[in-house]
């Protein structure tokens, strides 16, 4: 299919434009099993199941006192000390009625006791110790709290953190099934492209695109490959490509997707397999294309920086991270008072970097003074993106949305 896919009436929404590639989304790579010091950062393949109550046992919340709720008068009082239990010790023996027993957080609740005082509210008197008030419960974990035995308590999709790995390890599980590693084949687009360390003429750029798209891949877990600049041949694009897509899951390219413009880059792809242009009613980032060569899904994003990282993390990461398998791809915006005026509406939605600053009044979320698509001094100074509807104006105070860039690289 060699059609455009341009859309002709217009800009396209950004929220359709991440539909549609998310209706397009490939299988998830196969899974493999892990050990559990292995598993971070990848998604998790197969729901989890608690192969035990968690707790286990009612057990203390706090170091304190053990007892029975109904034994301390209403106004505190003492009460004999009958032992003492830590964690890892087992309560063996029933706690005598009227008896206190010493207890340290995470150890076992003897049998009859269903209460604990903290050691803060309490004090040594002779044989005994004197407890303030308590009621039915306090400061106690009870059995099954958290969840019962064959509960699920990780879904397929989720995405493995370290708090994921630490309730992974109180299972007791040693290893999991995870997706492998998305392979994503990175290339970029323009004669005047240069390495970082080599010289440069008249007219030629360094490649920050492919430093900038290949952290942000790699945040999100992705196995990454450096395939090269394309030159501008039209034979040598359609074998760089071709090659390309056959060792990797996703194409990405950055550069030469502009509406119109002519170039070697969309003719290759339009040979090879489909490519779609699309017109983003975004800020910055416009310019997008997506398509397979060979069969091989391809994103195509704008050259300008500034443009071309936007655009990966708010446009295409959905796409990405659904490919791995996961299951919350779309980002959650904040709101946040703006700290900025826009008194004029523009025709797309717009995406400034900015940071949050304390005010008399809370937080308010306030742009860099250079917004410009090449500038990624903007982007390295912001904590994240404010987004003003298209077709919005906005008077400082009121509500904007605020996608943090920490949330985005995760």
């Amino acid at each position: 299919m060699n059609a455009c896919g341009c859309d002709q009436a217009g800009l396209r929404p950004a929220d359709e434009a991440i539909a549609d590639l998310l209706a397009q989304v490939p299988s998830p790579p196969l899974a493999e099993w892990v050990p559990l010091g292995m598993a971070l950062g990848k998604t998790l393949a197969e729901p989890v199941h608690a192969l035990r109550p968690m707790p286990a046992w009612d057990n203390s919340a706090m170091d304190g006192y053990a007892l029975r709720a109904s034994d301390l008068p209403a106004e505190g009082g003492c009460l004999p000390l009958a032992g003492r239990i830590a964690a890892g010790d087992v309560a063996s023996e029933v706690l005598p009625h009227g008896h206190a027993v010493r207890i340290f957080t995470g150890a076992p609740l003897p049998d009859g006791a269903d209460s604990v005082v903290p050691q803060e509210l309490a004090r040594l008197e002779g044989e005994g110790v004197w407890l303030a008030p308590c009621h039915l419960g306090d400061h106690v974990r009870r059995r099954g709290e958290e969840y019962e035995r064959g509960a699920r308590v990780l879904e397929a999709g989720q995405h493995l953190r370290a708090p994921e790995l630490g309730l992974l390890a109180s299972l007791g599980i040693p290893e999991v099934a995870v997706r492998r590693r998305l392979r994503v084949g990175l290339l970029s687009s323009g004669n005047e492209l240069r390495e970082p360390g080599e010289s440069l003429r008249p007219g030629q750029i360094y490649n920050a695109n492919c430093y900038s798209l290949f952290g942000a891949l790699r945040a999100w877990g992705v196995e990454v490959g450096d395939c090269g600049v394309l030159v501008d041949e039209l034979s040598a694009s359609r074998d760089a490509l071709s090659l390309a897509a056959s060792e990797w899951d996703v194409l990405i390219t950055s550069g030469g997707v502009s509406v119109g413009e002519e170039d070697h880059l969309k003719q290759a792809v339009r040979d090879l397999g489909e490519l779609h242009l699309w017109r983003l009613a975004i800020q910055p980032g416009k310019p997008f294309a997506f398509g397979h060569v060979c069969g091989t899904p391809w994103i195509g994003l704008p050259g300008n920086p500034v443009a071309a990282l936007l655009t990966l993390l708010v446009i295409a990461r959905p796409f990405l991270l659904a490919a791995q398998g996961r299951r919350e791809v779309l980002p959650r915006a904040l709101p946040v008072a703006a700290g900025f005026d826009w008194p004029k509406a523009n025709t797309r939605r717009q995406y400034l970097r900015a940071r949050l600053e304390g005010s008399d009044d809370g937080l308010l979320v306030v742009p860099h003074a250079h917004q410009g698509s090449a500038m990624l001094t903007g982007m390295c100074w912001a904590e994240g993106l404010a987004v003003v509807e298209a077709g919005r104006t906005l008077v400082a105070g009121e509500t904007v949305g605020f996608l943090l860039l920490d949330s985005l690289l995760a």
